[in-house]
Order: structure tokens, then sequence, then C-alpha cells
């Protein structure tokens, strides 16, 4: 079992709060414990007109191989009490991950644990962040960083997106898509993608893109070219390529690219096909094709990605 600790602070935002405590509470397709504390036991005033009651402590960051640290209120004016940042970098020194949703990454911010390295926070904040910790790398435009040790994300929906990157590191993809349909939410939202981009052309055409992307899901095994997909949505691939990457803030043959390697993920966890197979499959052609953009994109072999998440095979 795999322990995870959700600290509840002073103004808790709600849905910071429920998202990893949902995405990781205990079930048989989930070998996680969770346990909700606060700096002590007891009563917690939240934000947005909640409170919380929580049954334990800061000893639940003694137990804890990952803690989560969801948004609190005013992270830019106040620091939380000297104990639960003494008890986040204990957490840290003795090889807990720490994970910020939204203004959560002030709390890590204050403890010295971001500085030197690259975060996110919420895009109302980040300009807030990058001038109280001005040695943190803070990016504005990207939905979750993942530095390792400690892992900071953008808005409350971005919390679902930071949870499920860290069940495909630990379960694999199946089971991070497993949670995904369960918590009805998209399997896979890249970290790159952009936070918030303004709208300049009418809805409908977004739904049109969706269509096209659902459509070349359908169809990874076919060679699919920037004007297939500019042809299905009925735009020129200029205007296909400009709104595509408005919409997921990534070119149309990066996402396909994408989208092949998850699939190919799956099939070496689930499946006893071989690399070959597999890239015909998800429509890279040869297992030479496959090794490569496996290295270069996950930073792996497919071979040991297999063992990794299929031990038995």
């Amino acid at each position: 079992m795999r322990r995870v600790a959700v600290l509840v602070l002073e103004g808790a935002k709600p849905l910071d709060v429920g998202i990893p405590a949902q995405v990781f509470t205990t079930r048989a397709s989930m070998p996680y414990e969770v346990r909700v504390c606060g700096a002590a036991p007891g009563p917690i005033t939240g934000g947005d007109g909640l409170s919380y009651l929580v049954a334990h402590g800061l000893e639940a960051l003694d137990w804890a191989d990952l803690v989560f640290v969801p948004g609190y209120r005013s992270p830019d004016r106040d620091d939380p009490p000297a104990v639960v940042l003494d008890a986040l970098r204990a957490a840290s020194a003795r090889g807990a991950r720490l994970a910020a949703i939204s203004t959560g990454a002030f709390a890590l911010a204050a403890t010295g644990l971001l500085d030197d390295r690259r975060a996110t926070t919420h895009w109302h904040y980040t300009r807030a962040l990058a001038a109280r910790y001005p040695r943190i790398r803070v990016d504005e435009h990207v939905l979750f960083v993942d530095e390792g040790a400690v892992l900071t994300s953008a808005g409350a929906a971005s919390g679902i997106d930071l949870c499920l990157h860290v069940l495909r590191g630990d379960l694999g993809i199946a089971s991070a898509n497993h949670a995904a349909r369960r918590l009805v939410a998209a399997p896979y939202r890249s970290g790159g993608q952009a936070q918030y981009v303004p709208r300049s052309v009418p809805e409908p055409l977004g739904e049109r893109f969706a269509a096209t992307r659902e459509w070349a899901l359908r169809r990874l095994a076919e060679p699919l070219t920037l004007d297939d997909l500019a042809r299905h949505a009925a735009v020129s691939p200029r205007t296909f390529s400009r709104r595509f990457a408005e919409d997921t803030g990534t070119t149309p043959m990066r996402w396909l690219l994408r989208a092949r390697l998850d699939v190919a993920r799956e099939l070496l966890e689930r499946s006893e096909r071989s690399i070959e197979q597999i890239a015909a499959d998800v429509g890279l052609g040869t297992g030479t094709n496959l090794r490569l953009h496996f290295q270069r994109v996950l930073g792996t072999t497919p071979s040991e990605y297999r063992r990794t998440f299929t031990p038995d095979f």
C-alpha cells in the first residue's frame, strides 16, 4: 500500500482538498491509503463557506509517501505556521514526495524546497509567486510541473491532471485511464498544456475539432497527416494547426504521437503482442521507430516499460 496524506490548511479550497482524497481513496483497484490531516486533529476553517474535521495531525506527514498540499486562503500574504513548514521539510528529507495543488505551491515555496526548481501555480498567482520567491523558476503557461521530489499544479482542475500523472508513474497507464473513466476526466492532458487561452472563435468550431480528435483516436494505425486531420475538420491545414494549438497547447502531430505512445503503453501492459506488432497497431510502423519515440518522450524503452508494469511477463 502507498500512503497519501492530504494536508488541510486554514482557508483550504474544497476542490483542492477533495481531488487527491477522492482519486487516491482506498479501493480494490487502487493500492493507496489516504489520511486527511491538519496542523492538529480537529476542526479547520476552510474556504468558500466550508469547514473540515480532520482525524490526523502532522504525524500523518511522517507516515506518508506522498503529501498533497491543497490551495488555501491568501497564500500570497500568509505563510502556514512554522510547525507545518518544518513537518513538510522533514517529510521531504526522509524521501516523501510533496505535491501542491493550485496555491498550495506557496506553502512549498515557504519551505525553500522549490528554490532553484521549476514550478507553477494558478495563473492568477504566478506573478506573486515569482515576486515573493525569486529563486523559483515559475512557469505560468503549464498545467503541472514534475520535479521528482516536488510537484506543483495550476488551478483545481489541473489537480486531477497531476493526480493522474502520479498514477501513470506509480501504476501504469491502464490504471490511470481506469481512474480517469471513473472521474469522467480526460485521461491525459500534458503538463505542458496551456493553463488559459482566450477564445476568439465560436465554440461550434471547438466542437468540430473535438470530433476530429475522436476520429483520429479511432484511426491511430493509419498514416494520418495534418492534411487528413484538417480535411476532417473542414478547415485549412493552417487554420487547423493554429486552432488545435489553442485548444490543446500542442501541435496536431505532437498530440497524435502522444496518443500513439499512450495506446502503445496500454498494449505493453495488457497484452503479449510483440514490440513490432504494437508499433504497427498504433501507427508507428516499426519497432525501431517505437523505441526511438519511447526513449525520447518517456525516457525508457518499451521492453523496460513492460517489465516495470507487468513484472510476470
